[in-house]
């Protein structure tokens, strides 16, 4: 379970100034002043018995205990829709949609619906920064701000810390920014500020978000602690294209993606009418504001999950949308469990070895300290050493991928984000792991044959 730091409550904050960072600090809080007027709220499945939630996909007897998990989260969090999926050996066994995709459409949940995976985004972006590692263009030591030598905002006055970050720092989250201090950019208000400052007449781009942070005083010595950084990724991600000479999204797909022989993975987008075909629809609970300020200027007011952030800007932190599915052919593509192996085996030990300094706060899944890790949060499990990253995003989206002790991945998505997610994640994790220990045999079949 996430732990909290600090003891602001997000009552004290306007809705819309909520950015996925700030909610972590509030340690789940219920959004108190919040108006409770708005589209779909819990209530449109309140009170639904788990057999009448939708499934979906190929039901399997020896695997019970998994819908049976899954149909409690569904209805004991009012979860609208979500996703299960399962790999053992390089297989997949288990692939399940639950509960609905589009209430409004009447439409299930299928096992190929694609969903926003939020910060399981870094876990990629990690294994891209390793290629360009393992290809000799890109050294962990390698300093960010001297490489990327991007031009800070007229009369800035620059931390000289800035030059002592690393590619590494990033990846750790140790590179000084602490966004519980001085606010995230990568939401509202500060990248309104950002373009506003190099007069950009709509939501920042990436790279104007972290030429407006040049501005800013770094909150730590890099290297000192780790304390969860968004925008440390969005940085990363410009590095990435930076060394490739392609866009992010562009280099992911043709570097970690297509080698998982995976198609159908891309970058979400922000509005309902930018969405992907195939892609459910977001759903906000209850204790939310009905609408909020839109990120796009002179736009008004809008739901959390199509307009209070701008996906673009998100990318390489939070921006990518998958299957359940689809992010198991890239886990199990890692380190080889399935096909060839996307890092080395030394890569893989550094990425899950690399130690990390001391954590403050919420470190990306189960916040024992210490952790180690590079992009991923590896920690003791109870069978186990196990590798994680959850994904968050207010009103939006809830996902966790999981490689247990014993070389199960489970990969978990839903269509919402309960308003105590931390009550939620610390429910879901020990509720699936626990279903995956009842069972006493597994099928020998491999879904990945015949799954999209």
């Amino acid at each position: 379970m996430d732990k909290t730091a600090g003891d602001m409550t997000i009552s004290r904050l306007p809705g819309h100034l909520l950015s996925r960072r700030t909610m972590l600090k509030a340690g789940g809080a219920v959004l108190a002043t919040a108006s409770t007027s708005s589209g779909y709220h819990g209530a449109a499945l309140a009170g639904q018995t788990p057999e009448a939630v939708p499934e979906s996909g190929e039901p399997i007897p020896e695997l019970l205990a998994l819908d049976e998990a899954m149909r409690s989260l569904v209805t004991a969090w009012n979860l609208p829709g979500a996703q299960l999926a399962v790999a053992r050996e390089g297989r997949l066994v288990f692939e399940r949609g639950y509960g609905f995709a589009d209430i409004e459409a009447n439409i299930p949940v299928q096992p190929d619906h694609l969903v926003r995976i939020a910060s399981v985004s870094k876990t990629i972006t990690t294994v891209g920064i390793l290629r360009l590692v393992e290809s000799g263009e890109l050294s962990l030591a390698d300093r960010v701000f001297p490489l990327l030598d991007l031009t800070p905002p007229p009369g800035a006055v620059l931390d000289p810390r800035l030059d002592d970050i690393t590619v590494e720092h990033l990846l750790i989250h140790a590179g000084g920014w602490n966004s519980g201090a001085s606010g995230d950019p990568q939401y509202l208000p500060l990248c309104q500020v950002a373009a506003s400052m190099f007069g950009e007449p709509g939501p920042p781009a990436p790279e104007t978000i972290i030429r407006f942070m040049l501005g800013s005083p770094l909150d730590f010595d890099p290297g000192t602690a780790s304390i969860y950084s968004n925008f440390g990724f969005n940085v990363a991600g410009r590095v990435i294209e930076l060394v490739s000479g392609q866009t992010y999204e562009a280099f992911i797909q043709e570097q970690v993606l297509e080698p998982a022989g995976i198609s159908t993975m891309r970058l979400g987008k922000t509005s309902l009418t930018e969405r992907a075909d195939g892609e459910v629809r977001y759903y906000q609970p209850p204790e939310y504001p009905a609408t909020v300020p839109s990120v796009y200027p002179g736009e008004g007011y809008v739901p959390f999950a199509y307009g209070s952030f701008y996906m673009d800007a998100m990318d390489a932190h939070g921006g990518w949308i998958a299957s359940a599915s689809d992010l198991l052919r890239y886990a199990t593509a890692i380190d080889g469990q399935r096909g060839n192996a996307l890092l080395q085996p030394e890569t893989v030990d550094q990425m899950l070895n690399t130690p990390r300094p001391p954590s403050e706060g919420y470190n990306g899944a189960g916040n024992q300290d210490p952790a180690t890790g590079l992009g991923w949060v590896v920690q003791p499990g109870p069978t186990g050493t196990e590798w994680a990253h959850t994904g968050a995003l207010g009103g939006s989206t809830a996902a966790l991928l999981l490689r247990t002790g014993d070389g199960l991945w489970i990969s978990f998505l839903a269509n919402t984000l309960p308003s105590d997610f931390i009550g939620f994640f610390g429910a879901l994790r020990p509720a699936l792991t626990t279903a995956t220990s009842e069972i006493t045999a597994w099928p020998d079949t491999d879904l990945f044959d015949s799954a999209s």
